[in-house]
């Protein structure tokens, strides 16, 4: 698994809690909106982080039903 800013973008856009974290990340550390992406990734989506298995799952093909 690894970091793809549209995919964490979505995935932000898709979460309300993430979306929470990433503008407190942004204030806490005075970072710009693409740096705090990729700091969110590694703290809450990689390695075992809360949302990891969630954001796997957007790489799994789709169902045609």
């Amino acid at each position: 698994m690894k970091f793809m800013k549209s995919q964490m973008k979505q995935f932000v856009k898709d979460n309300k809690e993430l979306q929470k974290r990433l503008k407190e990340l942004m204030e806490e550390h005075g970072l710009e909106k693409n740096f705090a992406l990729k700091a969110l990734y590694h703290s809450d989506v990689a390695d075992g982080g809360k949302y990891q298995l969630k954001y796997q799952a957007l790489d799994l093909p789709k169902s045609k039903e």
